[in-house]
């Protein structure tokens, strides 16, 4: 092989990795997208605090034509987030503000030496708007006692903020350059005990103009959907069967596409559980069931969070 094919070869490599990488770090990002109970009705002027922990590990595969063997990565996740219940025209609402933090470990073998990249920092902050317009009016904490769910109709938009950690002289970043707003509509239906969740989203992306080996990054629409299937236990104590999937977002560098658009599938479960009053313990965890990108990730967490209000 000359020299002017070898440095061809090289370069075409380090870009697959680079639209890989940041592939890689969306999906930790919308893996966490598990989220029962979020089209539920609450109490007004209720705030709650949280803090959580992610762990997740996974292998990549490449095609053959690429020689890249023995592709992990291992994320740890922090969050730390504030919610409040809102009154908006009569109708319950709630608006979330989550700043993540992260610790990222990858190794690979590139043309058969072993590359790795450790970084930790901030993650790209999140800010989120729901608002229930059917079946789940705006209550005080008092006249919340008397409420019985039924059938709930709403809708969320979230907006991903550019503020994490990003070099473009790194192949791997925890924060992505660049703003992402996903528009959703939930439903949420109660028979007793089981409730029965279903949301449906899209990822809309702005260009990253400094991406990692090159001028513009685009990313197409990512279309999600997620399900709950939701049993409360006993008075605060509730488990969900969790499922969610994922289509779409093929990127494009300088023009040219990376023909890597995701399909993924995973399965979890969540455990609540209320220690006392004003404080609550979350534990989940997922797994992929299919990815047409060839990755495969597990990820367990827990979070902990304190509750506090008028009339609470």
């Amino acid at each position: 092989m000359d020299k002017t094919h070898s440095a061809f070869s090289d370069q075409r490599i380090v870009k697959r990795l680079a639209l890989l990488a940041l592939s890689l770090v969306n999906y930790q990002a919308q893996a966490t997208d598990m989220d029962p109970r979020s089209y539920s009705n609450i109490p007004v002027g209720l705030n709650f605090l949280v803090a959580g922990y992610t762990h997740t590990t996974g292998n990549v595969s490449f095609a053959p034509s690429v020689p890249i063997e023995n592709a992990k990565i291992n994320i740890d996740s922090a969050i730390l987030a504030y919610s409040r219940s809102l009154d908006i025209f009569g109708k319950s609402g709630k608006v979330d503000f989550i700043l993540p933090g992260a610790s990222l470990f990858g190794t690979a073998d590139v043309l058969g030496q072993s590359r790795e990249r450790d970084v930790g920092g901030l993650a790209d902050p999140v800010a989120r708007f729901y608002v229930n317009f059917y079946g789940a009016p705006a209550l005080s904490v008092k006249d919340f006692a008397a409420y019985k769910q039924d059938l709930i109709v709403g809708a969320s938009l979230a907006v991903t903020a550019p503020g994490g950690q990003y070099d473009e002289t790194k192949l791997i970043n925890l924060g992505t350059n660049r703003w992402a707003f996903k528009p959703e509509l939930g439903l949420s239906k109660a028979w007793g005990p089981v409730t029965a969740e279903l949301a449906a989203g899209a990822y809309f992306f702005t260009d990253n103009n400094q991406p990692f080996q090159g001028d513009n990054l685009q990313q197409a629409p990512l279309f999600t959907a997620q399900g709950h299937l939701i049993y409360n236990l006993h008075p605060g104590i509730w488990a969900a069967f969790d499922a969610n999937y994922y289509s779409g977002g093929l990127i494009t560098k300088d023009g040219k596409s990376a023909d890597n658009s995701l399909e993924n599938w995973r399965v979890g479960g969540t455990l609540s559980v209320a220690v006392q009053r004003h404080h609550s313990i979350k534990l989940y965890g997922n797994t992929g069931i299919y990815s047409l990108t060839g990755g495969n990730f597990d990820t367990i967490g827990v979070a902990w969070l304190y509750r506090w209000g008028e009339g609470f």
